[in-house]
């Protein structure tokens, strides 16, 4: 590395030793050609056939999910060593096509998976439900010896003095941790990129954003470099890159899945006074972010989480016999795009199909949650990102540069006025988990994930669909459908649509206008749809997530397919 210009701004030069530290990380015999590098082909194609994968490496990544490979090497049909070996090989080529990892510990992994195979050869016993189960990690997540630098130089190169708890409890389950994840400066914007690591790619389609706050984890699990990974979620930070990534996610209530000891960017207890994030899975199945959440909920985190809720697994609600689904179409803020109000469309009727109860939900409230959730951003005026910023003279990234500023503090009568038009809008909120016609119980409702498609880079809309699940604090989760294909491109506004509801669906509306968009960029991209339940019914969220999954897997193409 060439000596620091002195006229450069520090933050360029902790950049520049990251990335050659990531670089340095890779062993050579797991490097790609330039050639692959440069191609056009989206990362995932490109993985598909590079001969550095061997016919092991590609059945352990390709055809397993981590509910299949925990029962695999239970069975001693893998070794933890020949699986985690398999995953952060897979990881490093799926970093040099994605830019989608911050911090790389594959000798560790490797070596903590030698750890699990002589303990169960010696004892005959998993040391707990994910023994040998490769899991990847947000940046943000603390694990011991490793930078959590949130993509900000201030905080770089200061290795964390101790795990996260949620780590602590993945590695008490039997976890293999090897990697952490990609994310966007300030984690404020819905496109994964910084200024130490830079962009992450999304492997399904170049052209197209992989989403954010997760959004390295997302495209590490769209890629298979990784089958279960941890995200978190404060406006959607999970769900976005499950969608623009084909693959599953969920957003718990807040609590249910340790938050504490995280790196975020803002003042301790700063969460406390505005809306709290959720951590949760990003998985290649449904039955894995079960698997990860039963773990979590079976180590009884609430005893070591002052924020943790209290409840096995077993006692987070469950559905009704006769199970009732309810939908809702659209927030009244965003009207959804025609191929997305179509794929909802198509997944009511198949449900219905197979003599599901679905319902339509009226909630004329929900027009107001996303204006609110915004009102809750930025309650110290981002003074303290700021300050972190400066202090390397780091610039905010393009997509940020006009949308944050140094702002003022809000007052606190204001803040407990916010908190007070929260509470009666979760009050009113509660009225959509009854059908208004006949009384009865809504078990989950279905709902778009964003008002687009999967959209070009630095094009993500609105978030309403998404954070304002955070403010009422109901567990979410994303489904993916099928991809969009050539016949959606021709899906048009009925006449009533035309016209925009304000300015954000005015920006939605330009998304699908002709003049604007080449449409094709859509092509191939997974459409997905969100699945939500009452607070703190995670269980109830995932037993209703598998009856619509089962509906509708037969007729769905998944992007994996294409491994």
């Amino acid at each position: 590395m060439s000596p620091p210009n002195q006229n450069e701004p520090p933050y360029i030069t902790i950049a520049a030793r990251k990335k050659a530290q990531q670089n340095s990380l890779i062993p050579p015999e797991w490097r790609l050609p330039s050639s692959l590098l440069t191609s056009s082909l989206p990362a995932i194609s490109i993985l598909k056939s590079t001969p550095i994968l061997t016919p092991l490496d590609h059945e352990i990544t390709s055809t397993h999910d981590a509910t299949s490979l925990a029962s695999a090497i239970l069975s001693r049909r893998y070794t933890a060593e020949s699986v985690t070996v398999a995953f952060c090989k897979r990881a490093a080529l799926a970093h040099q096509l994605t830019n989608c990892l911050t911090e790389i510990f594959f000798s560790a992994a490797i070596e903590r998976a030698k750890f699990l195979d002589r303990e169960y050869a010696r004892t005959g016993k998993p040391i707990g439900a994910l023994h040998g189960v490769p899991i990847s990690l947000k940046d943000t997540f603390k694990v011991k010896g490793f930078d959590a630098s949130i993509g900000i130089a201030a905080l770089a190169e200061n290795p964390a003095t101790d795990d996260s708890l949620l780590v602590k409890i993945l590695l008490e389950q039997g976890a293999v941790l090897y990697c952490k994840t990609n994310i966007p400066q300030t984690l404020m914007a819905l496109d994964s990129d910084n200024n130490v690591f830079g962009r992450v790619i999304n492997p399904l389609n170049k052209h197209v954003t992989a989403g954010g706050s997760s959004g390295g984890e997302g495209a590490l699990v769209g890629i298979r470099g990784s089958v279960l990974g941890v995200g978190t979620d404060i406006g959607g930070s999970i769900r976005i890159p499950a969608m623009c990534n084909g693959v599953y996610g969920v957003k718990p209530s807040a609590g249910r899945v340790p938050y504490v000891g995280q790196e975020n960017g803002a003042r301790e207890g700063a969460s406390k006074i505005g809306l709290q994030a959720s951590a949760g899975p990003i998985a290649a199945s449904l039955r894995d972010c079960e698997l990860f959440l039963k773990a979590v909920a079976d180590a009884r985190s609430w005893e070591r989480d002052p924020a943790g809720v209290y409840g096995g697994w077993e006692e987070m609600g469950s559905v009704q016999e006769r199970v009732c689904i309810g939908v809702i179409r659209r927030d009244g803020v965003v009207e959804p795009l025609p191929p997305v109000a179509k794929v909802l469309d198509e997944v009511v009727a198949m449900l219905r199909g197979k003599g599901i109860e679905v319902v339509e939900i009226d909630a004329p409230a929900f027009n107001q949650c996303q204006s609110l959730t915004n009102k809750f951003f930025g309650i110290d005026g981002g003074n303290h990102m700021f300050d972190l910023l400066e202090k390397t003279g780091e610039p905010l990234t393009n997509w940020l540069k006009p949308r944050l500023r140094r702002g003022k503090k809000m007052p606190l009568e204001v803040l407990v006025e916010r908190h007070a038009q929260k509470i009666r809008l979760e009050t009113e909120m509660l009225k959509i988990w009854t059908d208004a016609k006949t009384g009865r119980r809504v078990d989950a409702i279905i709902c778009p994930v964003a008002p687009h498609p999967v959209p070009p880079i630095d094009r993500w809309n609105s978030a309403g669909y998404t954070s304002s699940f955070v403010l009422l604090d109901y567990p979410a989760g994303i489904l993916p459908v099928r991809e969009f294909r050539e016949e959606d491109l021709y899906e048009e506004w009925a006449p009533s649509q035309r016209k925009p509801l304000g300015r954000w669906d005015e920006g939605n509306k330009a998304l699908w206008d002709k003049e604007f968009i080449d449409r094709r960029v859509y092509l191939n991209t997974p459409l997905s749809v969100q699945v939500v339940a009452p607070k703190l019914q995670e269980r109830r969220l995932l037993q209703a997530m598998k009856i619509i999954d089962d509906v509708i897997k037969s007729k769905r193409v998944s992007p994996q397919a294409r491994l």
